[in-house]
């Protein structure tokens, strides 16, 4: 397993986990394209082999970052490789001098909180209704600091 940062030749294997993970609120090509290119955002991918298992991607502007998204095929969950995704998202957002970190999180998936809160993250609001169309609540969750 390597990591490294992602390119916008990326986008088809990135989309190809994005609607299988995220099959009812899947984030589209267009929009996907747009945050590998934003100069704000680091995005990285988790590989295999030269397959892309993983990828993330963090908006930092400032002393505050964002998750974006984060996701593991299936046959590679379980086995630290979220950690090793956020642990390189926070590594960025700490060089460029980010001193808090956000993310949301959908309320049904407590194998991801668990992992937000063994890195440090704490619980501080609940949208509700958030991610659609499930109507799903997201936890808001901060790391400070960073």
């Amino acid at each position: 397993m390597s990591l490294r940062a992602a390119e916008v030749g990326d986008l088809d294997a990135i989309m190809g986990i994005e609607t299988a993970i995220f099959a009812n609120d899947a984030w589209n090509s267009k929009t996907m394209k747009s945050e590998l290119k934003s100069r704000a955002n680091r995005y990285v991918v988790l590989t295999e082999d030269d397959r892309i298992v993983g990828y993330g991607g963090a908006r930092i502007v400032g002393c505050e970052s964002d998750i974006q998204t984060i996701a593991i095929t299936e046959d590679h969950r379980g086995r630290g490789e979220g950690r090793k995704l956020m642990e390189a998202l926070m590594q960025a957002a700490r060089a460029e001098g980010a001193l808090q970190m956000f993310l949301e999180v959908r309320a049904d998936n407590p194998v991801a909180v668990a992992l937000y809160e063994s890195l440090g993250f704490e619980k501080i609001d609940v949208r509700h209704g958030y991610y659609q169309p499930d109507g799903v609540d997201a936890i808001v969750m901060m790391k400070e600091p960073l």
